[in-house]
């Protein structure tokens, strides 16, 4: 029988289509035609010409901006979804509310070489693009008609991805706070409000307790299929140390993420066959405490994490209607079988 779960965070209803269970075969997957070759792509080492001039670099030997030499380089997009340039001018117009498109989008290129996804990258490189996430971050939070930087992943064309077969990272800032980030900030806080303990951590402790929805825990992070899973396979990594900040990790930790990460990006990619798929960190907003809307208990309540979404079914009209998910794969089901799935990525800091 079909089964309704709550999402204790932000109390979102989904479906667990049991009558339509799917094992990972089931889906189909199909990997994108390949448009851009190496020789033409835009974001190997080399083409530096062809891309806006850099923002952002990690280089040896502090070599030359917008020339090769760099491990990850970060540049502006050329379709920016928000523009750094100008001011806010929020107003009204009657009971609308309208303001300009000011914000920052990024892209940032994890690596020289023509590479696809960020699970074929080794663990160094990949600490390397969160280390290049969190710097960016981090210098965003100085300008202050920002609120928010959501740093994400599109990877395949069905995940959103162009056909630029070439591992890439985004962040974008935007003057406002997400509603998705928001409910769970509001889920979070009321929670703590009335039980004093942050529910992610209660949630890492009972999952690891049970044990049925655990994929992996790699030195100080936990990989788990949600209890209210919205998709098939979807995952979550989740330090086990409390912090409402993905970008004030430790230097040590990073290096920690950067294995945990891979790690279920590898489960992903050897079990599903390569699937398109999102990933997104949701931290805690910038807050300055001489602006509206600080909240007082953020530190203590809320727990960054990262939430990776393959893209393997479609989103239809009943779940645009009533905002609920359809999942046909429930997720104890997910996790173990990619707690079964081993990658190259696990090693012996890897229980899984």
């Amino acid at each position: 029988m079909p089964q309704l779960r709550k999402d204790p965070i932000i109390g979102r209803w989904v479906i667990i289509a049991t009558e339509r269970a799917k094992r990972p075969g089931d889906f189909g997957t199909t990997k994108d035609k390949e448009e851009i070759i190496k020789g033409r792509c835009p974001f190997c080492s080399g083409h530096e010409d062809k891309t806006p001039p850099e923002i952002y670099a990690l280089r040896e030997n502090n070599g030359q901006a917008n020339k090769p030499g760099w491990k990850t380089r970060v540049v502006p997009s050329i379709a920016p979804l928000l523009k750094i340039e100008g001011e806010l001018d929020r107003h009204g117009i009657g009971i609308y509310d309208v303001m300009n498109g000011i914000g920052a989008h990024e892209i940032i290129i994890e690596t020289p070489e023509h590479i696809a996804d960020t699970s074929s990258l080794p663990v160094d490189q990949v600490e390397r693009v969160l280390n290049t996430q969190i710097s960016r971050v981090k210098d965003l939070s100085n300008d202050t008609r920002f609120k928010y930087a959501l740093i994400f992943k599109n990877y395949g064309s069905a995940a959103g991805g162009s056909k630029i077969n070439h591992a890439r990272s985004q962040i974008i800032a935007s003057p406002v706070n997400p509603k998705r980030v928001k409910e769970e900030l509001v889920g979070a806080r009321k929670y703590f409000e009335y039980k004093e303990r942050c529910i992610f951590c209660d949630l890492i402790k009972q999952e690891l307790k049970d044990g049925a929805r655990i994929v992996a825990e790699v030195d100080g992070f936990v990989i788990l299929s949600p209890f209210a899973a919205r998709f098939p396979f979807e995952l979550w990594v989740l330090p086990k140390k409390h912090g409402c900040d993905f970008y004030k990790l430790e230097k040590e930790d990073v290096s920690k993420l950067a294995a945990a990460l891979k790690t279920a990006l590898c489960k992903i990619s050897k079990a599903l066959n390569d699937p398109p798929y999102n990933y997104v960190i949701h931290t805690a907003p910038f807050r300055r405490e001489d602006k509206s809307g600080y909240w007082k208990t953020i530190d203590d309540d809320y727990h960054w994490h990262i939430e990776i979404m393959p893209r393997l079914t479609q989103v239809a009209g009943f779940e645009w209607g009533t905002g609920f998910y359809i999942n046909p794969t429930p997720p104890e089901d997910a996790a173990k079988f990619l707690k079964e799935t081993v990658c190259e990525a696990e090693k012996k800091n890897v229980r899984a």
